[in-house]
């Protein structure tokens, strides 16, 4: 079954420019291109995306509270925010809204095409300056909290511990695989492992619970 792949850009030539990306991959559909979160609910019913490429700036509703509104609604759908803004509070209040992965614009379609993968399979892809920034804030923003009942059973082992720290870097699945000599479905396991361990959905999840437990 190919990846459902919905897309909110107001601006068409770059919405059309993703659209032809996505299509002419194999392994991936557009269902849905929309210029503008208006009708979010409606339009993401009616698309049923397992992925949302998602711009930050438009018109109506913006694309942090359009991601708000998704993981509510919708949290099983993974959404990958697209924009030209790399500054911190729209990086921190991306993530915080739950967006799963945060990539400029300026990536190339093959890079647009592996983050997409990424995220359908439970990573988090970033560009490598908004990963440093990420990193940073996380460090800030993310308060120790106190030891929880099943403390023991979220130890992380050692290379799962390289693998988060290589994740909150930017790196996905396949460069992780490579930088530590693993293979692609050995890296998704750990991940795997990670998630029960912390008892969470996703990377960012991961990252702040590993942070504010000191487990990293």
């Amino acid at each position: 079954m190919p990846i459902r792949v919905a897309i909110f850009e107001d601006n068409k030539l770059v919405r059309d420019s993703f659209e032809a990306i996505l299509n002419g991959t194999d392994g991936f559909i557009c269902t849905g291109s929309f210029s503008s979160c208006n009708s979010l609910v409606h339009d993401v019913k009616r698309s049923q995306p397992d992925v949302i490429l998602m711009d930050i700036e438009m018109n109506g509703i913006n694309g942090i509270e359009a991601t708000k509104t998704i993981k509510q609604e919708f949290p099983s759908i993974k959404i990958l925010i697209q924009t030209v803004f790399e500054d911190d509070d729209k990086v921190f209040s991306a993530i915080c809204a739950g967006a799963s992965g945060y990539m400029l614009k300026k990536t190339s379609p093959a890079k647009l095409i592996e983050a997409t993968r990424e995220v359908y399979e439970g990573g988090a892809p970033m560009s490598p300056g908004i990963a440093s920034k990420v990193l940073t804030l996380f460090q800030k923003f993310a308060p120790p909290e106190p030891k929880s009942p099943d403390y023991e059973s979220s130890n992380l082992s050692k290379r799962e511990k390289e693998i988060l720290l290589l994740m909150m870097e930017g790196d996905n699945f396949h460069a992780i695989a490579k930088k530590l000599f693993l293979s692609y479905d050995t890296v998704r396991t750990h991940v795997r492992s990670i998630y029960k361990k912390l008892h969470v959905a996703s990377v960012n999840q991961a990252i702040v619970k590993a942070f504010k437990q000191r487990l990293i």
